[in-house]
């Protein structure tokens, strides 16, 4: 394969670190504490309000700021490596995220905040690619996979345990606090692999600043991840604001990958597409996430809005999916390469529908165990997913290619999650909507039975006893919704099967560049 080539150089010409294990100890710190940012403010945003005299909605930019930078800053993460090299590259954009987060620690108003979150998020786009360029590249070929298994845990395991330190925190401490644990953590990790990768030899060079694409993708990926933030704030196309960020998004994205595909220094290289493997996998990878993505985003909102747990039990009933993902990564990265990744890929993704099809069948009196088991057996789906695809991804790039290829399937896989969330929400309304309708069809206080129980629900009072039915009604209609998306979801998972063995083989360690640079 061609990719062979330059990738057994880089693992020989002393690119080593003084000690492997500090290194990825160093480099995964930095990788967790980046994931984990992206989901830890959630839950603390209605403290974050009251505190700082902001509205609910005002606080929401906490979360949109940050989404919206990263979302900019990830397609840029392949000119930025060739300009400054990697290690560089890693150690300012980590150091930048620690100053970044003192900042946010530090707001005295939502302003400040918002402004400090996007610098925060627009830092923290090249690091997750970058971390995994550097981690794999430490690692001997037949070694690599493990890493890879590394990473595909801390995707997972990160945003599980955001929503749930980041409640503790604000419980027990003060908000301010998810935001300056990041200071002391993001110095740690980039004196750490600063100083283990300090003899790594680069090669940097000096494109030509790609103005025309720069600016096209900042316009057009702002207003895309704003339209997608805000829709169902707006009601969507019913909004004006909604249709001019989506116009402005559609001419502007037009116009990025037309200059993009032309031109000849592109700052965000469109051809790694042409790729069999990488087009394959990124598909896979955007589709995949985007459903798991979803899965995320529904439980805790139904466990709290129609199940009546906790924020803290929610995130205990979800917290299951995390461990099986944790104590398999040491297996399939040392005995993963033994099998085809597409066969490992699409055993998880039939694990991954066969969850969403028992929860179809939900009901407002499954019990915590349940739900929990079940967050448990997605755990093993999720568990061979993220690796397998991971090494698709990027198995038929070569050396120069990866760090743009990393960074490019990254920033779709972030689309495709903030299309899901939209998606998502959107639809379960919709469908709670219409199963609301069509409960109430039958519904009438004027049926001497029906009014006699509802006075009966309401203790002798007719009024409270509508309303304590119409409370029923919603929570019903809610889970009917539920149960209807997870079909959905279900379908969704099992048709990614046959994205994957679009790919073709090698996709091991050691069959070619791709191994050398992760995702």
């Amino acid at each position: 394969m061609s990719a062979q080539a330059p990738a057994a150089p880089q693992a020989e010409a002393g690119q080593a670190p003084v000690n492997v294990a500090l290194c990825t100890a160093g480099l995964a710190l930095a990788s967790f504490m980046q994931v984990l940012d992206t989901t830890i403010a959630n839950v603390s945003l209605p403290t974050i309000a009251g505190n700082l005299g902001a509205s609910s909605q005002q606080a929401t930019w906490v979360i949109t700021s940050f989404a919206v930078s990263t979302a900019i800053a990830l397609p840029l993460t392949g000119w930025l490596s060739r300009r400054f090299g990697e290690v560089k590259l890693f150690m300012w954009a980590t150091i930048a995220f620690s100053i970044a987060s003192l900042l946010c620690g530090i707001a005295q108003s939502m302003g400040m905040l918002v402004v400090s979150r996007a610098l925060q998020g627009f830092v923290a786009g090249p690091m997750y690619p970058i971390t995994q360029s550097l981690l794999v590249s430490i690692y001997p070929r037949e070694k690599r996979g493990q890493a890879l298994a590394l990473l595909a845990m801390i995707t997972v395991v990160a945003p599980i345990a955001g929503p749930i330190l980041g409640g503790w925190i604000t419980d027990n401490y003060s908000w301010e606090w998810i935001f300056l644990i990041n200071v002391p953590l993001g110095v740690i990790a980039a004196a750490i692999v600063g100083g283990q990768l300090r003899h790594r030899v680069e090669q940097v060079e000096k494109p030509k600043m790609d103005y025309v694409g720069l600016v096209t993708l900042v316009i057009g990926v702002g207003c895309l991840q704003l339209m997608l933030d805000l829709g169902n704030e707006e009601d969507w196309f019913a909004s004006t604001k909604i249709v001019v960020l989506t116009c402005i998004a559609v001419v502007m994205l037009a116009v990025f990958v037309i200059w993009e595909l032309t031109d000849k220094d592109p700052i965000v290289d469109l051809r790694l597409l042409r790729h069999r493997n990488f087009r394959a996998g990124t598909l896979a990878m955007v589709v995949g996430y985007a459903a798991f993505f979803s899965v995320a985003l529904m439980i805790p909102q139904w466990l709290q809005r129609d199940m009546g747990y906790t924020a803290i039990w929610a995130g205990l009933a979800t917290a299951p999916l995390g461990f099986l993902p944790v104590l398999l990564a040491p297996l399939l990265g040392k005995f993963g390469h033994r099998f085809d990744m597409r066969t490992l890929a699409s055993f998880a993704f039939v694990v991954l529908s066969a969850t969403c099809f028992l929860r179809a069948g939900f009901n407002l009196q499954v019990n915590f165990e349940h739900v929990a088991g079940v967050q448990l057996l997605m755990g093993l789906g999720v568990a061979l997913f993220f690796m397998p695809v991971l090494q698709i991804v990027l198995s038929d790039l070569d050396g120069r290619e990866v760090a743009a290829g990393s960074g490019l399937a990254t920033f779709l896989r972030t689309l495709g999650g903030s299309f899901a969330a939209s998606l998502t929400t959107w639809l379960w309304a919709r469908r709670t909507q219409q199963h609301h309708a069509s409960l109430t069809e039958h519904v009438s206080l004027y049926d001497p039975g029906m009014h006699a129980q509802v006075t009966a629900m309401g203790q002798g009072d007719l009024q409270r006893g509508a309303a304590v039915l119409d409370n029923m009604i919603v929570h019903q209609a809610s889970q009917m919704g539920f149960n209807d998306i997870f079909l959905l979801l279900g379908w969704v998972f099992l048709l990614i099967t046959g994205i994957v063995w679009m790919a073709k083989p090698p996709f091991g360690a050691g069959g070619g560049a791709a191994s050398a640079g992760g995702h």
